[in-house]
């Protein structure tokens, strides 16, 4: 018979990630520990304080990776239920993401929930945008993971806005030096399409072939994608893949006109 203080043990040392999907490809990150949780770009407030509520869980902090609205677009809703959540985000986007109480830069070390956070800049996307990244999800030996926001994606990468191309490319290089092993968790399922695109620019690469296959499937029977690992980006991924800035700067205006 297992002894119950061990399974809370174990819940309250072990960082639990749920997704929520929302929209039409938004995927909320939500961490879970003991009773407290903390989310990741909630797009919209309902889903994410239903799920709480549901799980009887305290939110305790926001995480903004950029200011798009499909990223903070549900995060006032949560302050008002939860009035104490710390909001993190880039000090360089205060005047976008103005309701944010803990102002953050690259390489600050963070404590969330007894787990050691790094921030990481990712511009490209946009052109303060930030990355979380744990080196364990566990009090123990545990893949590291990244929440990487609109940067990198499952077979691809972010559109340009108003960050430039040369920044997304030291992003990527930046994101490519983590160990493989890394787990990405991005904030969208883009990946079937991503991989399409890629599959038509190289119809015979069997790598690219063999994940679009099993990611398609997965799709169908209505399973999520994520999370990646930067092992497979490395593999399939061509922004990652790109030996120089023009070469991305090329694939990228490809993918933007790309049409399945």
């Amino acid at each position: 018979m297992s002894d119950p203080s061990q399974a809370i043990s174990e819940r309250k040392n072990n960082l639990l990630i749920h997704p929520i999907p929302v929209l039409k490809d938004n995927i909320i990150w939500a961490w879970e520990v003991g009773e407290e949780a903390v989310v990741v770009d909630p797009a919209i407030t309902e889903p994410v304080q239903e799920w709480l509520i549901a799980k009887n869980l305290i939110l305790k902090a926001i995480l903004q990776t950029h200011h798009h609205d499909d990223h903070i677009g549900g995060t006032l809703g949560l302050i008002k239920k939860w009035p104490d959540v710390t909001v993190i985000a880039a000090k360089s986007d205060l005047i976008r993401i103005p309701f944010q109480t803990l102002s953050v830069k690259h390489e600050d070390q963070l404590s969330l929930m007894g787990f050691p956070v790094k921030v990481l800049d990712i511009g490209g996307h946009t052109s303060n945008h930030i990355a979380y990244y744990l080196k364990s999800n566990a009090k123990g030996k545990s893949n590291p993971i990244i929440f990487c926001g609109d940067t990198l994606f499952g077979g691809g990468c972010g559109r340009i806005f108003d960050g430039t191309n040369e920044q997304m490319f030291k992003s990527l290089r930046l994101l490519m030096s983590l160990p493989p092993e890394t787990q990405i968790y991005c904030a969208h399922e883009y990946t079937e399409a991503n991989l399409r695109w890629a599959n038509s620019l190289y119809p015979h690469d069997l790598l690219i072939k063999e994940r679009l296959k099993e990611v398609t499937e997965q799709r169908e029977k209505g399973f999520l994608s994520l999370p990646s690992s930067l092992s497979l980006e490395l593999k399939t991924n061509l922004f990652l893949r790109a030996q120089s800035l023009e070469e991305f700067t090329n694939l990228r205006i490809h993918k933007d006109n790309f049409r399945i």
